[in-house]
């Protein structure tokens, strides 16, 4: 009994010294300072943005920025403009996808100079001691890299210049937009702002945005023969470099060199149907008879892609022959053209047996004094191309070089073609 009393006893000190402890614990809490409450501003929309250097952004990482799709496509266009790098937080500044408001909000982050005193892009604007030079009124539409090196650009100016204008949709469309160019300075813009031939604004309906920009070039049309122009004839038409290579590749490629109606044209998937109506009263294609090849006469060493096509050889077989003669230097007889890979070996038989060979102007050389680049390169030598320049310091005979080569007899046969 006693011994059941005695735990009683101890359960319960035990559990007032639990309790004791407890709430001195509660009442040290009480005595520590509360945490000073800070409140986030509401006005900046930006809490998550750290500095950054612009020229390292992708295209996700400005819109993360807050810029939407054609904002972003505009700035990095702009961007490539300048030469692929923002050189300062002024030159950003002028892109027209920033407004004042959002580039207020980002400019303490950005990681570039603050001015153009540390501006690359005002050394670039500098012409140094030439003055610009301007005969009279002019359309900077129309002018090319060398007509601004005329006026007193450089290469490097003039290439940005045309950049710009690619940029804006291919024209400049007005005087206003020819002064945002940051490679015309202030001063050089007052120099030639009376020879623009421009209007004073820009038409409200402009869009800035270079890839979807539906601002359109003024093409002064006349008439024109599709087949008779070339990759700057097109361009002048207001096509762009890689349209203009697609129409050319059409006419010669997919057509074998010629639009043989005007439907032929309007089947290019560059030409627009608008832009084909643009043009479509100003393409006279000639009717000419054009002259066919005489084949007897006709040297198969000299003879081109768009005669064999002619002959009735398809494209593969054509440039296969054109592509094996070059590396030889030329042929030696015509069976080198019947071994050819990937010909049409009955036609090309026919054309062989009528056409001439011509051989007196393939490069020959003897063993000892062909050059390394030509052995090397020469289907024939180019196997053995190190073995004959080895040979030949110790042994310049051509005669010891071809003992030592030990050579299969038909590969020695069709190399001696090339000897003198």
């Amino acid at each position: 009994m006693m011994r059941k009393n005695y735990y009683r006893k101890l359960a319960f000190m035990i559990t007032l010294l639990t309790i004791l402890f407890a709430y001195q614990k509660y009442t040290s809490r009480e005595k520590e300072p509360f945490p000073d409450v800070k409140f986030i501003s509401s006005t900046s929309t930006f809490t998550n943005v750290s500095d950054f250097d612009p020229n390292t952004l992708d295209k996700k990482q400005w819109q993360k920025l807050g810029f939407s799709e054609k904002q972003t496509a505009t700035i990095l266009n702009y961007k490539d403009i300048l030469g692929g790098k923002f050189t300062s937080k002024e030159q950003l500044k002028k892109c027209y996808a920033i407004s004042d408001e959002k580039f207020s909000e980002l400019k303490s982050f950005i990681l570039l100079p603050e001015m153009t005193g540390g501006d690359k892009s005002k050394d670039f604007n500098k012409i140094g001691k030439k003055e610009l030079t301007v005969a009279g009124k002019f359309n900077p539409d129309r002018f090319s890299v060398n007509d601004w090196l005329k006026i007193g650009f450089s290469e490097k100016q003039a290439e940005a210049i045309l950049k710009y204008k690619n940029y804006l949709g291919g024209s400049f469309i007005s005087k206003e937009k020819f002064k945002e160019c940051f490679i015309i300075s202030p001063e050089n813009y007052s120099r030639l702002q009376s020879y623009l031939l421009l209007p004073e604004k820009t038409p409200e309906n402009f869009r800035n945005f270079a890839k979807n920009s539906t601002a359109k070039t003024k093409v002064q049309y006349h008439t024109f023969d599709p087949n008779l122009l070339d990759l700057d004839g097109w361009k002048a038409l207001g096509f762009s470099e890689k349209q203009s290579n697609t129409i050319v590749n059409y006419r010669d490629r997919n057509l074998r060199g010629s639009f043989k109606s005007i439907e032929d044209l309007q089947k290019c998937f560059v030409i627009s149907s608008e832009k084909f109506q643009e043009m479509k009263p100003y393409i006279k294609l000639q009717e000419k008879q054009q002259e066919k090849t005489d084949f007897s006469k006709t040297d198969l060493n000299t003879i081109t892609f768009k005669q064999l096509i002619e002959f009735g050889l398809d494209e593969r077989s054509a440039g296969s022959i054109i592509g094996f003669r070059k590396k030889l230097g030329g042929f030696m007889n015509k069976q080198q053209i019947l071994s050819t890979y990937n010909i049409d070996q009955n036609l090309v038989q026919k054309l062989i047996s009528i056409a001439p060979l011509n051989t007196s102007d393939v490069p020959k050389y003897s063993l000892v004094d062909a050059p390394e680049d030509w052995l090397k390169n020469h289907p024939y030598f180019k196997y053995s191309a190190d073995k004959i320049i080895f040979y030949r310091i110790s042994n310049p005979d051509d005669k010891k070089i071809w003992k030592l080569l030990k050579l299969k007899p038909e590969y020695e046969e069709r190399m001696r073609l090339y000897i003198k």
